[in-house]
């Protein structure tokens, strides 16, 4: 992909003596916004709502490269050497981004953390990464994790400083000496006004294989593992999704996943870079569905879970009206054959359903009534939604490419930049995660594992060399996850390698396949099946509050009733309606006894990941009493 030059200047261009002549030149992740800048230097690269004068803020390329400058020179005042680890335990937002680039722009690494982990985490975070900087939102935030280490009696040898955003109360100590705790405008006054020169620039600039990220994953079965990503690692995983899907300059993303994952960081964050994109920074995943009504976003990054709540609200909504059910029903139906014809997929119905003419004549009154409601959900004009991070329901994805909302599925992980293969808008199967990206080797090894090799696959895991040598095997990563690849090359994910519940009869079965289908009904928020070294399997869910409502009415139960949730007429009902979703697993996959529950879990209590998938061992944890009553019964 080669775009011409402009001959504007700009600030984050001066540091650059020679900018590529094209995105395909381009090798660091530094040079891709210098690049962008001189690109298009007016264009609106970001926009971010301020609460103090309720608008939304917007800011171009050229505002972004003057704001990367001036956190350049506060880095530069520290001192930091190349390769200096800083934290970053910060929101989605504009702040976020420019303290990003401006690490990379002096060849630092961001070791990016989820806002909203606990302390625990985020105090081994600090620890493992030897992070010399760390710039959080607010002092508590420090001060939970100060906390934290004063508990197990641990230290920060290795950090110098504590920015935050918010003005700090007070101070706050790590071990000796003291670790200097201040605001963000204090930090940046004292590099001085924006004409300052920049001190030893342009020295300290990144090299392709320098780290650009130090990212810990998600930790869904023990300590997490810092994946060390290189500037060619991720900008290559750029390149090469640009070519899968082709986001433009009149497109708007609307961020909202956090920037410590790796998805949203390189599909969110350095993609709109490269194609000259602005990315809307939505105010929180609670207002997300106003966010999306007022900004209207053309490209949206998603992982399953939101389009789960969305299809949630709408089978709760047409549950109380039968006519309308069926209706968009029909919409659905006639609108999943249009979509199958388009791609040349097979419609599963055997032949049956109107031919392609009486469909054409239908769709446009059914488009009216059923199709326009559900994308104006979305804004509108969502002209591409991506998910990824964890499996799609094939009843979500019916539904939604049925009534015209164009999810593509992907496939990827933390080692991979992230993104391994995906569909694309005109090759779109959504039974499968399409196909390799360009430049990404796959291959099918022991037990069905997928195996990749490719310029986006990680350096390493930080300093773990055993763990290392165990994620490659003849120099292709292990992804932990089977897959089969059809003639076409078209990628399906069958499970886990190691996720997979052995009962104590001998059976396998993989739990997340029977999750999805158990979530695929508006009654369950959540799913969580179990039964290794069981005589069955079993499950935990949260109910939906609508449905739980609905459901215990019926019983003649009160909702509002604790004991209700443990009634067996509840238990009886809420089983049988997860045997009819499972029924199309062999019986020994089908759970046979239940446990209900209407509190969420939710990354704050530790039992999701920051990414939304299930933290199965804090899980069997927090249930070890319900789990042993059931199997007791």
């Amino acid at each position: 992909m080669s775009l011409p030059v402009a001959a504007s200047a700009s600030p984050s261009s001066a540091s650059s003596p020679l900018l590529p002549a094209s995105l395909a030149a381009v090798s660091t992740l530094a040079e891709l916004l210098d690049w962008r800048v001189a690109q298009s230097p007016q264009a609106e690269a970001y926009r971010q709502y301020e609460a103090a004068g309720r608008r939304w803020q917007s800011f171009s390329w050229q505002d972004t490269g003057a704001r990367v400058q001036r956190y350049a020179r506060a880095l530069a005042g520290l001192g930091l050497e190349r390769g200096a680890r800083v934290a970053l335990l910060l929101p989605n937002g504009y702040e976020t981004v420019c303290l990003d680039q401006a690490l990379l722009s002096r060849a630092c690494v961001p070791v990016p953390m989820h806002a909203l982990d606990n302390a625990a985490s985020i105090a081994y975070i600090l620890a493992d990464s030897d992070a010399a900087l760390l710039v959080a939102q607010s002092a508590a935030q420090w001060q939970a994790v100060a906390q934290s280490l004063a508990q197990a009696g641990s230290a920060l040898p290795a950090l110098r400083r504590v920015v935050l955003l918010e003005p700090p109360v007070g101070g706050g100590t790590v071990g000796a000496p003291a670790v200097p705790v201040q605001s963000l405008a204090s930090w940046l006054d004292e590099a001085g006004p924006d004409s300052a020169d920049l001190p030893d620039q342009p020295p300290q600039r990144p090299r392709p294989e320098d780290l650009a990220a130090l990212v810990y994953t998600s930790g869904t079965t023990g300590k997490p593992k810092g994946v060390m990503l290189s500037h060619a690692n991720v900008l290559e995983n750029v390149k090469a999704t640009l070519q899968r899907v082709a986001p433009g300059p009149d497109d708007l993303f609307l961020s909202f996943l956090p920037l410590s994952h790796t998805f949203e960081r390189t599909a969110g964050y350095y993609l709109p870079i490269a194609a000259g994109c602005c990315v809307a920074f939505a105010r929180s995943v609670a207002e997300l569905a106003e966010d999306m009504k007022t900004q209207r976003p053309t490209i949206l990054i998603s992982v399953p879970r939101i389009y789960e709540r969305v299809y949630s609200a709408l089978q709760g909504r047409l549950s109380g009206a039968p006519l309308k059910a069926r209706l968009f029903k029909w919409a659905q139906d006639l609108g999943w054959r249009r979509f199958c014809r388009a791609q040349g997929l097979d419609t599963g119905e055997g032949g049956r359903g109107a031919p392609a003419w009486l469909d054409a004549l239908a769709w446009p009154l059914l488009e009216r009534l059923a199709a326009r409601p559900l994308q104006a959900q979305f804004g509108g004009r969502l002209r591409l939604a991506v998910s990824g991070g964890a499996p799609l329901s094939a009843a979500l994805a019916r539904c939604f490419l049925g009534l015209g909302l164009p999810i593509l599925q992907g496939y990827g992980m933390t080692e991979t930049s992230p993104v391994v293969a995906a569909n694309g808008v005109a090759d779109n199967d959504p039974a499968t995660v399409g196909r390799a990206l360009p430049g990404v080797e796959l291959r099918i090894g022991e037990r069905q594992e997928l195996l990749v090799r490719g310029p986006s696959v990680m350096q390493g895991y930080w300093k773990r060399e055993a763990d290392t040598a165990a994620a490659f095997v003849d120099g292709w990563l292990r992804t932990g996850d089977q897959a089969a690849i059809d003639a076409s090359g078209r990628v399906r994910i069958l499970g886990r390698v190691k996720e997979i519940i052995v009962t104590s009869t001998g059976e396998k079965i993989a739990p997340a396949d029977l999750e999805l289908a158990i979530t695929a009904d508006g009654l369950f928020e959540q799913a969580y099946a179990f039964g290794d070294n069981r005589p069955f399997i079993a499950c935990v869910v949260v109910l939906s509050r609508r449905g739980w409502d609905g459901l215990a009415a019926g019983l003649g139960l009160d909702p509002e009733s604790p004991d209700s949730l443990q009634a067996p007429a509840a238990r009886a009902a809420v089983l049988e309606r997860v045997r009819a979703l499972t029924a199309s697993f062999p019986h020994y996959a089908q759970p046979r006894a239940v446990a209900l529950s209407l509190s969420p879990w939710t990354v704050e209590n530790n039992l999701m990941t920051p990414t939304l998938k299930l933290k199965r061992k804090n899980l069997q944890a927090y249930f070890s009493a319900v789990i042993e009553q059931l199997y007791r019964r």
